[in-house]
């Protein structure tokens, strides 16, 4: 199984060295439990003006989480206390993040802690963590969507992410 890969464009052709260079969003896998919730949290009447999308939610629980000096603690103690007593053939939908977010797991992922003699873990679990902790804090999701204006507002200052052909 890849741990991530770059979604492409759709409707838009470009050169293979200019795709790379353009990929905002990097593609994981979210445990069906936590992907159920954040696609409920997709379709409430509280996701407006924007209405935030898959990358958005996922990245906003990854922001949230590493908002916590100790996060890679709880990220971790969740998946050796909780994740790893899920059946590993566990299905897993398909998603984006933004790529700001997926290089603070990316990071964890290649931490000390991810090494032997500890367990290794992959994007998919790693991601699927930030959810499941998000959820467990705030079931109402509305942390997430504020965690998203805000990584929104943080990608439009660093002069990224525009959307193409916005004129901006």
């Amino acid at each position: 199984m890849l741990t991530a890969t770059p979604t492409p464009h759709q409707g838009k052709t470009a050169p293979p060295a200019k795709v790379s260079a353009l990929q905002d969003v990097i593609e994981t896998r979210l445990w069906l439990d936590e992907h159920d919730w954040l696609y409920s949290l997709l379709q409430s009447e509280d996701n407006v003006s924007p209405t935030f999308r898959f990358p958005d939610l996922i990245s906003a629980s990854v922001s949230l989480v590493f908002t916590y000096q100790d996060a890679p603690c709880r990220i971790f103690r969740f998946l050796w206390t909780e994740l790893v007593l899920r059946p590993p053939e566990t299905p897993r939908r398909r998603e984006s993040m933004w790529r700001h977010q997926y290089q603070l797991l990316l990071d964890l992922q290649r931490s000390p802690a991810n090494r032997h003699p500890n367990p290794k873990f992959q994007l998919d679990q790693l991601t699927t963590a930030c959810v499941a902790l998000c959820r467990a804090e705030d079931g109402s999701g509305a942390g997430i969507l504020r965690q998203a204006r805000r990584n929104m507002a943080e990608r439009s200052h660093r002069g990224r992410d525009a959307p193409s052909g916005s004129g901006l």
